[in-house]
């Protein structure tokens, strides 16, 4: 069973990524903040993470930035789910070793779950 890290701040999103995740019988763990996020990322070594980028304390892209530098996690793959969708923020994800940048409004949970399948 694939473990997907959810970081995500929006207790509604987040909540109902994990509902979605949980049928399609995945592992899923959740962090609300950004260095929550790091440290399950280290802690869990899940196969997959949902990364936001607007977070409380570190932000999104400081996250990525710093797993990417990581050795013992860089390879892991990393999707941005963000409401950020200007070009600039895309090319910088995705220059930090983003896989894919998923903008919230464009996706249903759905299509979220399909890109993850995709990945993994």
């Amino acid at each position: 069973m694939a473990k997907i890290l959810v970081v995500e701040d929006d207790k509604f999103l987040r909540e109902m990524i994990t509902r979605k995740l949980d049928r399609e019988n995945y592992e899923v763990v959740q962090a609300v903040d950004g260095e929550e996020g790091e440290e399950k990322i280290k802690e869990e070594r899940p196969d997959l993470v949902l990364l936001d980028l607007i977070l409380p304390g570190i932000d999104g892209f400081t996250v990525l930035e710093r797993v990417k530098q990581d050795p013992e996690v860089k390879d892991i793959p990393v999707i941005i789910l963000s409401n950020l969708g200007q070009k600039s923020e895309v090319e910088r994800g995705l220059s930090l070793g983003a896989i894919d940048f998923l903008i919230k409004a464009h996706f249903t949970p759905g299509e979220i779950i399909e890109k993850i399948q995709e990945t993994l």
